[in-house]
Parts: structure tokens; sequence; C-alpha cells
């Protein structure tokens, strides 16, 4: 597994821009590493431009910022970024008290490991 410490944002519905959320940790489980890596293989060979993965909440361990709480869903989005054509990704996901969008930095999925 690997641990991942990463910034985030917070967008409620309505707003023109994201306000700095603080810090997110979650631990991505080997199978959704594999998951990603496949994912960032098929967009390579394809026209699409992202892949969105639902991941299992139990598996994720996730901690938020307090200002945050609970994500009522949570997805890793994988797509090729235009400069590198290299894979990324970032975790993507509604807050629970109010359904304003919350997602992270992204990070090359080679960084996992």
């Amino acid at each position: 597994m690997n641990t991942m410490t990463l910034d985030s944002w917070c967008k409620p519905e309505g707003a023109t821009k994201s306000s700095p959320l603080g810090l997110i940790r979650f631990r991505i489980s080997d199978a959704d590493h594999i998951r990603m890596e496949e994912a960032e293989e098929q967009l390579k060979h394809s026209d699409k431009s992202d892949a969105i993965l639902d991941v299992d909440l139990s598996n994720l361990e996730l901690e938020t910022p307090p200002q945050c709480g609970k994500l009522s869903d949570c997805q890793l989005r994988v797509y090729i970024h235009k400069d590198d054509q290299r894979g990324h990704f970032h975790l993507v996901g509604h807050r629970a008290s109010d359904g304003s969008l919350v997602y992270t930095n992204a990070v090359m999925v080679d960084l996992l490991g």
C-alpha cells in the first residue's frame, strides 16, 4: 500500500473557484494501484481524456481536514498529462455535509512504485 498526503481544495456548488481545504491523507491499495496502471495504458491507446475509477472507502483509510469532514463518495481520476504523456491521478469526492466538490493535487501513477 502507498500512503499519500496531498493538498486538497473544495468547490461548493455554484462557486466560481475552489478554496484550499488542507491536507488529505489516504492509502492506495495494491489492487487500486494496478487498476490505475491499467487505466493509464488504456488511455494511452485511446482517444479518451480520462478514466474514473470507483474506490472502496473501507480500503482507502481516508483522513480529511476537520473543516471537510466525511466524503460521501470517492473516486480516482486517472488521466494522461498533455505535456509529458504520462499517467496522473487525483482523488475526487463530495463533502457529505453539503455536496461540495473536494479534490486533491495530482500525482504521477509511476510514483506509487
